[in-house]
């Protein structure tokens, strides 16, 4: 399985943006597409996770309500949502499949930068 995370971009505070992560193979049912960030001098931190067989979500408490995360089956693709973003949005943002909410992913994609200036 190999994950390809795309859509990142510098926008302005207050703007929206889409990140997409492309899963090449197959994703169990029970496992779940996660997505990350880690800004400059910290840790990776979670975001949001999607269970890709039930479709439930879990959202990290900075981004409840202005992120929404999604994932599209037949297109094995899954989806961050990022709206109202904040300059402390700012960071490398991973998909990762594995355990929900968690920073021990079976799989990693590579990183894609999201700038929001003020």
């Amino acid at each position: 399985v190999q994950l390809q995370a795309s859509g990142g971009g510098l926008v302005q505070a207050g703007d929206s943006l889409r990140l997409s992560c492309t899963v090449s193979g197959r994703l169990f049912s029970s496992s779940a597409l996660n997505w990350f960030r880690q800004a400059p001098g910290k840790e990776r931190e979670f975001v949001a996770g999607i269970r890709w067989g039930y479709g439930t979500t879990i959202y990290a408490d900075s981004v409840k309500g202005r992120f929404t995360i999604s994932r599209d089956k037949a297109e094995n693709t899954g989806y961050l949502q990022m709206n109202s973003l904040k300059p402390e949005d700012t960071a490398v943002y991973y998909c990762g499949s594995g355990e929900i909410a968690t920073l021990s992913q079976r799989y990693w994609g590579q990183g894609t930068l999201v700038t929001v200036s003020s």
